[in-house]
Order: C-alpha cells, then sequence, then structure tokens
C-alpha cells in the first residue's frame, strides 16, 4: 500500500494517524520519502514503489497541487490504473472534491501558478495534472473536513 501527500497540511495529524493504524494492523506501507533509500535515486525508487502497490490512499489538501511531486506520483498511479487491477482511495482532506475535479479554488490556482512561465514541455506535463486529478476525483472516496 501506498501513499502520496504534502507534509505540510496532513503529515502530522491525519496522515500520521493513518500510517500508524495501517502499520498496526500488519499492512505494508510505503509513505513516500521516509522510506526510500538513502542515496538512492528517488524518482526510481518511488516509481518502483508504485508500481509494485495494490493500494494506494492519495490524500488531496490544500496545497496538494502545488506539489509538483505530489502531481506526478498521482499521474504515476493513474498509469498503473489503466494497466493493472489495483484500487485508489481518495481522501478529501478539508477539500471539497469537485474542487479538485473541477481544478477550482486552490487546485485552479496551483496549476495556473504552474502554467505561469511554462514552456511546451512544462504545459504538456500540467495538462497530464489536470487529467489526473479528474480522474483521481471521479473515484470513490472519503471526504473528511472535521473542522
Amino acid at each position: 500500500m501506498a501513499s502520496s501527500s504534502t507534509r505540510e497540511d496532513t503529515r502530522r495529524n491525519f496522515t500520521d494517524h493513518l500510517y500508524t493504524a495501517l502499520v498496526a494492523c500488519g499492512i505494508q506501507t510505503f509513505r513516500d520519502n521516509e522510506e526510500l533509500e538513502k542515496g538512492g535515486d528517488i524518482a526510481s525508487d518511488l516509481s518502483r514503489a508504485i508500481e509494485e502497490s495494490r493500494i494506494f490512499i492519495t490524500i488531496f489538501s490544500k496545497n496538494y497541487a502545488y506539489s509538483t511531486w505530489c502531481l506526478n506520483e498521482l499521474v504515476k498511479i493513474v498509469e498503473c490504473m489503466k494497466q493493472k487491477d489495483i484500487m485508489v482511495l481518495p481522501i478529501f482532506y478539508h477539500v471539497d472534491p469537485s474542487d479538485v475535479r473541477r481544478q477550482r479554488g486552490n487546485f485552479g490556482d496551483a496549476l495556473a501558478h504552474h502554467e505561469g512561465d511554462a514552456d511546451q514541455e512544462k504545459k504538456q506535463m500540467v495538462q497530464k495534472w489536470r487529467i489526473a486529478l479528474t480522474k483521481a476525483a471521479d473515484l470513490s472516496g472519503c471526504h473528511v473536513d472535521d473542522q
């Protein structure tokens, strides 16, 4: 099982509790760079971890789309969805799922920021991110808004 989230939004609360609960249940869990080999190629280690996982939990938070790292992880997860039978559970942590789906609010702002002075290659990547966000937000998931 692999999870994808931004540290500043969720790491010291929701994500930590989820990770601890999954490990306590005996579920082998991969959580971004803490599980990567020291000195290894982070991108290839992460890609391999995603390819080897069967379940993904993606935690969308207000700053998720500002992280190119998270967006690239999401593209890889969506690519894996097409290639094999995997389970993806999106969690919308203090964000409206329709904002993720339609790239409004922080999600729209973040993608506009990425497109700012982007060259053609970066604009193509932003388009992949948009497609991945839409596909992930169309899946059944959980909306957490405990404010």
